[in-house]
């Protein structure tokens, strides 16, 4: 080949390179939030030819948003959500129920369109022993209707058990209607949905996985719980159906739980999560009596209550945004439980501050983690909290799920959400806010009742990990975003 071919070749290498770095330079300088995270993508488009963009282009470019916008295209909001609010919670007394946590109910009213309704009644229920016999003496006693989500719905006993409550419902003329994520009910949805087709109960997957020629989205996964019956009794927090949540059986993958019974008004606000999902899901709508009775504030019920759906179809992170909202409202308290810590760098300031404004921080973790690079993770970003005082407490097994929040023995954040970059901002969520005196006083008695059983983690452990536990750590957490 002639000399002159050749540095042409080269030159035209070159300005391919060129054109194409300059716009995986320019595509990470415009659109990455993060300034590192810009920085660290442009040096590797510069110092990687051809490979560096590449790889922004697979690796680097967030194309979430964009296939949200594809599949839940479709998704409508089927109705007003202010049709929710009661008119007669006036503004006076929002302010006696929420307290000096104003600055907090302020940030929450601009990041969800759902109001604050008052009248409602939270009642704890510890593990699959106390939940399950109230859900299941719900279903049996059902009238109007019966909506469930669950991410995980096993083919043990207890999933059997619930299967023929359900069906038992449905030959007695209740609509039923369960919807179950197809990832975490992976290898069992399959079994459970035939199960329950052979009955009236209406069962459809959430985003199934169809191998092995369709696509394996792990993302965009429904973590939610929620069932609701006749549209006035709800149950939400972080338990499955699943025999896993019976700590009473010594078994090796069982794992302690909360999980809450709902009463009142907020009800309706949860009612209407499902009938989103299930629009989704189905392209069909539930809309009547049936599902959304009237609802007046309990007597002697005195929970200011909101539901807080969050999800990658959203604009907000919203979830991630209360939280950074309680910590920065918080005076004298703030305990957190949850089983996985993935947090964010601004999590992570927040309660840095908190902790230097004099607040008691204190975050509860499990010691056993059913991930093991969960707890890796976790224990990469544990040093830098406990440099600023809060306090870390990890529980002894079996494994804690348990996701929870309170604030000054005031407000109480309940429901699915973990404490990781994938329930912020890649799963869709369910949780509950509620300003209730008793209710957080009791749950914060609750948790310090818990510490005799945790063992206390100290800087000086975690900064006395050796060097290879430290490097492995360290490299699970530069996954963090995705885990």
């Amino acid at each position: 080949m002639p000399a002159w071919m050749e540095n042409g070749w080269a030159v035209v290498g070159f300005v391919a390179w060129l054109f194409l770095a300059g716009l995986a330079a320019g595509h990470a300088i415009i659109f990455k939030r993060d300034p590192r995270s810009s920085a660290i993508w442009v040096l590797l488009i510069l110092l990687l030819p051809y490979a560096g963009p590449w790889l922004y282009w697979v690796l680097g470019i967030n194309r979430l948003e964009r296939k949200v916008v594809r599949i839940l295209g479709r998704r409508a909001r089927p109705f007003d959500l202010r049709t929710c609010e009661d008119p007669s919670t006036s503004a006076e007394e929002i302010r006696r129920s929420v307290g000096h946590l104003e600055l907090l109910r302020h940030v929450t009213d601009r990041v969800t369109p759902l109001p604050l309704l008052k009248g409602n009644r939270l009642v704890p229920l510890h593990n699959g022993e106390q939940a399950y016999p109230d859900m299941l003496a719900e279903i049996r006693g059902a009238r109007r209707s019966v909506t469930l989500i669950s991410y995980i719905f096993d083919c043990d006993d207890v999933g059997y058990e619930f299967a023929d409550a359900l069906a038992e419902a449905a030959d007695r003329g209740v609509h039923v209607h369960v919807l179950v994520d197809g990832i975490g009910a992976f290898g069992q949805v399959a079994r459970m949905t035939r199960r329950l087709r052979k009955t009236r109960v209406e069962t459809v997957p959430f985003f199934p996985v169809r191998l092995p020629f369709g696509r394996l989205r792990i993302n965009l996964r429904n973590h939610r719980k929620i069932l609701v019956v006749d549209g006035r009794t709800a149950y939400t927090g972080g338990m499955n159906i699943s025999a896993r949540h019976l700590v009473a059986r010594d078994t090796p993958h069982r794992c302690e739980d909360l999980h809450f019974r709902i009463t009142g008004p907020v009800v309706s606000e949860i009612q209407h999560t499902f009938i989103e999902d299930w629009h989704l899901a189905t392209g069909r709508m539930l809309d009547g009596q049936d599902y959304l009775p009237p609802q007046a504030p309990m007597e002697g019920a005195g929970a200011l209550c909101r539901g807080i759906a969050s999800g990658p179809d959203e604009d907000l992170e919203r979830i991630h945004w209360y939280l950074l909202a309680a910590f920065a409202a918080a005076r004298s308290s703030v305990d957190v439980v949850t089983p996985y810590f993935v947090p964010t760098m601004s999590l992570i300031s927040a309660m840095v501050m908190a902790s230097l404004r004099g607040v008691r921080v204190r975050l509860f973790l499990p010691s056993v983690v059913d991930h093991a690079f969960m707890r890796w993770a976790a224990d990469a970003y544990l040093w830098q909290v406990l440099e600023h005082g809060v306090e870390v407490y990890r529980r002894r097994p079996p494994f804690v799920h348990t996701k929870l929040a309170v604030v000054d023995d005031l407000w109480t954040l309940l429901g699915s959400a973990n404490l990781d970059r994938r329930s912020f901002r890649l799963n869709f969520e369910f949780n509950v806010e509620a300003y209730d005196r008793d209710l957080a006083h009791g749950l914060t008695a609750w948790l310090t009742s818990l510490i005799p059983n945790c063992t206390r983690v100290t800087l000086e452990e975690v900064d006395s990990r050796p060097i290879p536990t430290r490097l492995r750590d360290g490299l699970v957490k530069l996954f963090s975003p995705h885990l």
